[in-house]
């Protein structure tokens, strides 16, 4: 059976975010994904798991200043260092919590410095798989359409491959999000069983609105029936819930596990 972990920072929005824990277990999730939880104390996240018994599967590096258009800092030629202080307080988050796999944004960059970008973004990646490797951690690349994220430089799955061939560390995988990869590439199954042999975790909603399977276009029977008999690992439900969230899981109790 399929592992379906709740996004906490795209579900159950009409509360505050501590509140999202117990809104998952009331719904019947024993797993959770966020994407950026260091606004909030490890002590804090912690409790909220244990009371709700939950278990907390992926988060992201800080990606910088969202508010000011950061969408990762990988790729910076110039905030190295504060990329570095990234992955070490993602580290402490994920083993404190013990999530066990980190996504890392890559960050905006300009066609003029792709090149640039590349080199710096393989030297900051060999340096996070290294340190995540020390402590049993995954970490994670995901490709993101250009539609979503303008001038993002992770936007295509070969490319993702690619860099992971050029690291060679065990520990690096790509996260791989149906909703993107329909994005960019279209007939997003096909690309899956292509590349499921590095997929170290997987994302999903429906295109054109990022909203819950079967608010779209996308087949998720036929991806659902791949998955439950190929796939092991666990499914973030990354979405954002037309109508209220405790109602957005029709598609689940109707036979997507």
């Amino acid at each position: 059976m399929n592992k379906f972990a709740v996004n906490l920072t795209t579900i159950f929005t009409e509360v505050p975010f501590l509140e999202r824990f117990k809104k998952a277990q009331e719904c019947g999730f024993s797993y959770v994904e966020c994407q950026f939880p260091y606004n909030y104390s490890i002590d804090e996240i912690q409790r909220e798991l244990v009371r709700n018994d939950l278990s907390m599967v992926l988060l992201n590096l800080p990606p910088g200043n969202w508010e000011k258009g950061d969408r990762g800092l990988g790729v910076d030629p110039n905030r190295v260092d504060e990329f570095k202080t990234s992955v070490m307080e993602g580290i402490k988050y994920a083993t404190a919590l013990n999530v066990p796999r980190i996504h890392c944004m890559a960050g905006i960059v300009s066609k003029d410095d792709c090149e640039t970008a590349k080199d710096i973004y393989l030297e900051n990646l060999h340096y996070a798989g290294t340190e995540m490797a020390k402590h049993g951690l995954t970490i994670l690349l995901e490709p993101i359409n250009q539609f979503d994220m303008p001038g993002y430089f992770l936007s295509d799955i070969r490319q993702a491959k690619e860099i992971l061939g050029t690291l060679g560390l065990q520990n690096i995988k790509i996260q791989f999000d149906f909703y993107h990869i329909q994005r960019i590439h279209g007939n997003p199954l096909a690309f899956f069983q292509q590349y499921a042999d590095v997929v170290g975790h997987i994302q999903i909603a429906d295109v054109p609105g990022r909203n819950q399977p079967g608010a779209g276009e996308m087949d998720y029977q036929s991806i659902f029936q791949y998955l439950n008999d190929t796939y092991q690992g666990y499914i973030g439900l990354e979405y954002t819930p037309l109508g209220k969230s405790q109602d957005s899981f029709e598609w689940l109790r109707a036979g997507g596990k």
